[in-house]
């Protein structure tokens, strides 16, 4: 999202108008720096592309109860947000803007000599992103149990959803809240690894493979690097000797001779919440031979493939009954009568 110098700003300022609002005068500071992920506001470009990938991946269709795989409506506007709101998918932007790991920014490398990065150095930033995705995953499975009262039934107040859960900030909130949280954090950086490397994208034939051309590896998601549920961050000797993700300052200089997020990412473009359609990239990478619609897809394949081992995760950590009905107050929105 960051294509130019001015771009970046303009980009800080929407996300500033979009988070007024949001929240309380208090926490504009913290959320006027710019988004550096999929978008996760309707401004200046950006097509809250985080919400429609959480969506498309998530929502039970219309009008259909939910299995345990979907999220019904007011649940999954609390995952994915909606109109006026981040929801957890989106909270990244508004108060880890400037963490690298919550984005999967900075773990650039191109096999070329004289790269100012080693091999090591971007795996090591890529290891410690999936770290932090891990930590966040863990958080969530950790926040269901307040879900449920001592005797195991369903706790009324923890998991109403009569207001929206508030996300920003370490606020804590309800049960339900709480774990939503963990898991939609977790999951704005796995969307982001898809949006920000050359996992799944191609180069520009046209061009020479370079600093402003890197390779692009044409994989698809999910991808096994991204295991969150295991809690055990992947080996150095697992990553692709050319992944890479893009380096991102505010200082004009401080990306010099790198590959950057600006030539790499595939942030914006129009995604149809419902089919996961992809349609009007609008970055230059994004443009390229479909490298929009991979990012998008593979975002979504493993959006689902960690709601999936989210519930399994509950399963084993509280047993079968338990760890079901956690899962059944997450994603339905009148569990007290649902999930008994």
């Amino acid at each position: 999202m960051r294509t130019t110098r001015r771009l970046s700003l303009r980009r800080r300022t929407a996300l500033l108008m979009g988070t007024a609002s949001l929240a309380a005068p208090m926490l504009l500071t913290v959320q006027a720096g710019e988004a550096q992920a999929f978008g996760t506001i309707n401004s200046l470009g950006q097509r809250a592309e985080h919400e429609r990938i959480t969506r498309a991946a998530l929502a039970c269709a219309p009008g259909q109860a939910s299995d345990g795989t979907c999220f019904e409506p007011r649940s999954i506007d609390q995952v994915a947000g909606h109109t006026g709101t981040f929801g957890a998918v989106g909270s990244p932007d508004s108060d880890e803007i400037f963490t690298p790991e919550a984005h999967c920014d900075d773990a650039d490398f191109l096999t070329a000599s004289g790269y100012p990065r080693t091999r090591q150095q971007a795996s090591d930033q890529l290891i410690a992103c999936i770290s932090k995705l891990q930590g966040r995953f863990g958080q969530g499975v950790s926040a269901g149990s307040a879900t449920l009262n001592g005797d195991g039934t369903v706790s009324p107040g923890n998991s109403d959803l009569s207001t929206d859960c508030t996300f920003t900030g370490g606020v804590p909130g309800r049960g339900k809240c709480n774990a939503i949280e963990g898991f939609g954090r977790a999951l704005h950086g796995v969307q982001d690894f898809y949006s920000h490397s050359n996992w799944a994208d191609k180069a520009d034939p046209n061009q020479a493979v370079g600093v402003a051309n890197p390779p692009g590896l044409n994989m698809s998601g999910p991808s096994p690097l991204l295991a969150l549920k295991s809690g055990r961050p992947p080996a150095a000797s697992s990553v692709p000797a050319q992944l890479s993700t893009g380096c991102f300052s505010l200082n004009p200089w401080g990306c010099s001779n790198r590959v950057t997020h600006t030539t790499l990412n595939k942030d914006t473009g129009l995604i149809d919440p419902a089919t996961g359609a992809t349609s009007d990239p609008t970055t230059n990478r994004g443009r390229i031979t479909g490298n929009f619609d991979r990012a998008v897809k593979g975002a979504i394949a493993d959006t689902r493939r960690q709601w999936a081992d989210f519930r399994a995760a509950l399963t084993e950590r509280y047993g079968q009954e338990k760890g079901a009905r956690i899962g059944c107050v997450l994603t339905h929105d009148n569990p007290v009568r649902d999930c008994r």
